[in-house]
Formats: C-alpha cells, structure tokens, sequence
C-alpha cells in the first residue's frame, strides 16, 4: 500500500504544472538561430502546462506596430464584460476615419454603419487599419492605456490612432516607437489573459479567441507547426515583424512572443528573413516543449 501510495504521489507531482523555470538548452538553441540574423529580436515563450520559459532581450521596449492591436481588444472585452458597450453597438464609418495600410474597410463607400464585434473582427483577422481607428474612437484611447496600466504593464503603450498624429500630450518616445510600445514579455502578459481566461467570461474570451485563430496572416508563428492550432496577431513595417501567439500544442498551450526590428531585409514577401526567423524560432519552441 505505501509502495502505491508513493507512485499515486509521483504520478499527481508529474501531472502539475511547475512553477516557471528557464530553460537553458533551449535557450542556446534560440540564442544560435538569432545571432547570425541581420536585425535586433526580442522574444519571451512560455509553456502554460509545465511552466517552462525561455527569454531573449524579453524586457527591451519593442515597437509594436499592429500587434498592440491586442491591447484593444482586451479592452473591448472588458469593456462588454463591464457592460459599457456591447458586441452589437453600431459604428458609423465615414471618409474622413478611412487610412491606409492593411484591411478592407478603406475600399468601401461610405457611410457604413458597422458593428463594433465587426470592427474588432477586421482589426484582428485582417489587421484592419481603419476598423482599428473605429474601435479606438469608440472606446477612447486613454482608456485602452488605463486598462493596460491597470494589467501592471509598465513599457506598454498605444499611442494614437493608426496612420494618425498623436495626441498632443503623448509620450516623449512616441517618435521612436511609432504605433504603440511593449516588451516580448509584456505582449505575452496580455495574450495569457486570452489564453487562460483570467478575469473573462467564457463567453467573450471564446470570440476574442476565434477572432484570433482566424488571423489570417500565418507566415510566422504557424508556418512550420502543421496542424497545430494558433491564435495569433501579427504586426509589420519596414524594419519590423513581430508576431505573439498561443500554440495548441499536444501537451497544452504554448504562448510565443517575438518581435524583430531594425532589420536588414524590409521585402514584403511571405519569406521576409524575419518572419522565417520567427517561424524557425516556434518550431523550436514546440518542438522543445510538446
């Protein structure tokens, strides 16, 4: 009986999660896939089962471009859940809130009345320029930075509105990270919320999750994992491509935040060298992990 008892034990001790711990083996694996690349990369994974993590530069602040698309949409949910809006609320769409860059929204005629889960729709499957400015308007861009302070974020920021001037009193290093601001570690923190559900209905976390995993733009994270399901948001200019994801990994989900900036190679391909690196670097996390 002690002898079934002990195995009970060891068998409750191995199905746990483990508090969190650095991963060296795999760190020198990522460590030798980024030193040969032309351009600076931050990155932060963690393995949500085991607790396992691994971080390269995770706490340098980063230039987000559309991956702080994220923080609106944590704060859109909020906001429902809170009950100061709703999925069905109507935004007008007029010539004056259509920019340029990514998304559909700026090809049509308006006015064009919309829905704001529409709108949060396009944000995140087409990364929607236009339907991202409609979603900050509605909700009001120093209350999508209180929520992010609220989360204890300290070097993440939205700035303004997409293709926009900022806001008189914006930051002073608002010229040196365009869009918004975060760290690998930071950008992790807020998709851990869509990942595990903290503080959401599961209702509302489900659509923020199946807006996610529709993200059309599966270059990076996804491109070498095969059938393995990924809720992602990428972002992209010239010198940068970031993308931070959930992996549905065989053994539980794995969340990957990697961000590339100051790069050599500005194409715009699908085998831009910075979104194989990060490609290359997800594959070796999962590998690794599952």
């Amino acid at each position: 009986m002690r002898l079934i008892a002990a195995v009970a034990a060891l068998l409750l001790l191995c199905a746990a999660p483990a508090s969190a711990q650095d991963d060296g083996a795999l760190q020198d694996s990522l460590q030798a896939l980024i030193t040969p690349y032309h351009g600076k990369v931050a990155l932060y994974a963690v393995d949500l089962r085991s607790g396992n993590q691994v971080a390269i530069n995770a706490d340098t602040p980063v230039p987000t471009a559309s991956v702080v698309k994220l923080t609106i949409l944590y704060d859109a949910i909020k906001t429902i859940q809170e009950g100061h809006a709703s999925f069905a609320d109507r935004l007008t769409l007029t010539k004056a809130n259509q920019v340029e860059g990514s998304g559909v929204l700026t090809l049509f005629d308006t006015p064009l009345v919309v829905t704001l889960k529409d709108a949060l729709t396009m944000m995140v499957v087409l990364s929607d320029n236009t339907a991202t400015n409609l979603v900050i308007d509605r909700l009001g861009l120093k209350p999508i930075d209180d929520r992010i302070e609220s989360l204890g974020l300290k070097n993440t920021w939205l700035y303004k509105k997409v293709f926009m001037p900022p806001p008189p009193n914006s930051p002073p290093d608002q010229k040196t990270f365009g869009l918004g601001k975060t760290t690998a570690r930071e950008m992790a923190q807020v998709m851990d919320r869509f990942a595990t559900c903290e503080g959401i209905p599961q209702n509302l976390c489900a659509a923020a999750i199946s807006m996610l995993k529709n993200q059309m733009d599966r270059d990076a994270i996804p491109r070498y994992l095969g059938n393995l399901e990924v809720a992602n948001k990428t972002g992209a200019l010239d010198q940068v491509r970031n993308d931070v994801g959930i992996v549905y990994a065989k053994n539980g989900p794995i969340i990957i935040s990697a961000f590339t900036y100051d790069n050599a190679d500005q194409s715009w391909t699908s085998d831009n060298t910075a979104q194989l690196l990060i490609a290359n670097l997800a594959k070796t996390i999962v590998d690794r992990w599952q």
